[in-house]
């Protein structure tokens, strides 16, 4: 039942939308909406194989979303987030877990958690 009143949230969510922490901060903006998908169990870092030509080594690092450590992007990807853009942050983006959204109105997205509490892009 929690699965699918998440997803059912986080389908609102477009691009655009202003984020709102739980102390009513503005986050940013967000950047990517990511529904969940229960298959999605492990990811794994591409490897680069030495002797690859430099077309294949570029692809072999290019950043996939959610640029974060393995057990989390797992997570992210089972249950849905938003890649939000911001100025709070060192690297310029936050990421939010679907079951981290309270509500999705007038063009916003408010948040259960602060923005201190958001993972950062890597």
């Amino acid at each position: 039942m929690e699965q699918q009143g998440t997803e059912q949230t986080i389908s609102r969510v477009t691009t655009g939308m202003r984020v709102i922490d739980a102390v009513g901060t503005e986050v940013g903006t967000v950047d990517l909406v990511q529904r969940g998908d229960p298959n999605a169990v492990t990811v794994q870092a591409p490897t680069a194989d030495p002797g690859s030509s430099l077309d294949e080594l570029i692809e072999s690092t290019a950043v996939e979303e959610p640029d974060v450590p393995a057990d989390l992007a797992a997570r992210l990807l089972h249950d849905g987030y938003l890649k939000v853009s911001t100025d709070l942050v060192r690297t310029g983006a936050v990421y939010v877990l679907a079951d981290q959204i309270t509500a999705v109105a007038d063009d916003r997205v408010r948040l259960a958690v602060p923005v201190g509490d958001l993972p950062t892009e890597e």
